[in-house]
């Protein structure tokens, strides 16, 4: 395997399928099913999830809701579906751990960086709830602090989309996608691939950035093997 431990960021609204908003139990268990491929062959797995699909603290505050309480809710949010998706992993048969940012011990583990690390190296899959644990910092930014913290090989980040395009493909039949792109270049070029913040704490860590459609069958062993799927953003 070409990664050994890496950081899977999926989208909130990535959970709700075909459905308008909450989550599909038929996507969850899809995801579920990926994971475990992977997951049986050794890569060490940590994740970090949205809450777009329940709650989003900008769109709230948009409505006129203050925005450090918007954002507080987004990060309930994210520990739902962390959950959900930690119900469907051990139905699975994989063991996991819910660390979160915010301490809600009745449900998950407080986030501790050693503890984390040692959960990865047992075997179990790690699931990062509630973003940073501070408003003003979106689960993009998350995952990548986290995939520092832990060390992590790669950031995955699963979308709708099966790369980084110069235009958005959903809109514009002729957009070109790049297999591989420099994070100079994304930033030159004013590419949507992550919020800034985000993206530059990867770039300064040198943590390389893979966008893929984490919806096609397949793609994430793909990717953990070393296929070239997606888009690569590397130094």
């Amino acid at each position: 395997m070409k990664y050994k431990r890496i950081l899977l960021k999926l989208s909130g609204e990535a959970l709700m399928g075909d459905r308008q908003y909450g989550i599909d139990p038929k996507r969850l268990a899809e995801y579920a099913d990926e994971i475990k491929q992977i997951h049986a062959l050794g890569v060490q797995i940590a994740i970090v999830i949205g809450g777009g699909n329940i709650f989003r603290g900008v769109a709230g505050a948009s409505n006129g809701m203050d925005r450090v309480q918007g954002d507080y809710m987004g990060m309930l949010a994210t520990v739902i579906n962390g959950m959900a998706l930690q119900g469907a992993l051990e139905e699975k048969g994989m063991l996991t751990r819910l660390q979160t940012a915010l301490k809600i011990e009745a449900i998950a583990e407080p986030y501790i960086k050693r503890r984390a690390v040692r959960h990865l190296e047992k075997g179990r899959i790690v699931i990062f709830g509630a973003g940073t644990g501070n408003p003003y910092f979106t689960t993009d930014t998350a995952a990548v602090l986290r995939g520092v913290e832990v060390n992590s090989d790669v950031i995955l980040k699963g979308t709708r989309v099966d790369g980084i395009y110069n235009a958005d493909p959903e809109k514009n039949a002729d957009a070109v996608k790049f297999d591989y792109i420099s994070f100079e270049d994304v930033l030159k070029k004013g590419l949507n691939v992550m919020d800034t913040t985000a993206f530059t704490l990867s770039q300064e860590n040198e943590l390389p950035i893979i966008v893929f459609d984490m919806n096609k069958e397949g793609n994430l062993l793909k990717i953990c093997q070393g296929e070239n799927i997606g888009t690569v953003v590397n130094i």
